[in-house]
């Protein structure tokens, strides 16, 4: 079984309650299917208008390559011709930065990723992983 709305909405509330606690900046939180596509996507009042562009850009980079976006912010170091590339074939979507996990069941099976934008790469990887927890879910 895939990944549920109910699962994805209860990533994105979980995910926005820990980012109220913890005081950070208005936040924007994307979840998608392992396919890529989005399953649910919430701004905060106050959000930049591209909060929901980039956690996409970092969900999307995870799902695609089957990594959390800091591990291929990583690579990206290393060889940057080939993360450029992929962002041109991608047509714009693929954003090697840290703030998105990969969303996996029990199994270690992929079922998504969560991407946030707005606060430090580490704040927004912070809040993806304790939406992924709270939904009962493996952050990858």
């Amino acid at each position: 079984m895939g990944l549920s709305l109910q699962q994805a909405n209860t990533i994105i509330a979980a995910a926005l309650i820990h980012s109220a606690k913890a005081g950070y900046k208005p936040m924007g939180v994307v979840v998608i299917d392992d396919a890529g596509h989005q399953k649910s996507a919430q701004r905060e009042d106050g959000a930049s208008m591209f909060r929901l562009d980039i956690a996409t850009g970092k969900a999307w980079a995870a799902v695609g390559m089957g990594a959390s976006s800091r591990v291929l912010a990583g690579r990206a170091k290393d060889n940057p011709n080939f993360f450029t590339t992929l962002a041109a074939t991608a047509g714009g979507k693929f954003l090697p930065q840290t703030g998105a996990v990969l969303i996996k069941n029990a199994a270690g099976e992929i079922l998504g990723a969560v991407g946030a934008s707005g606060g430090t790469g580490d704040e927004d990887e912070a809040i993806c992983i304790a939406g992924v927890e709270a939904a009962g879910l493996v952050a990858g």
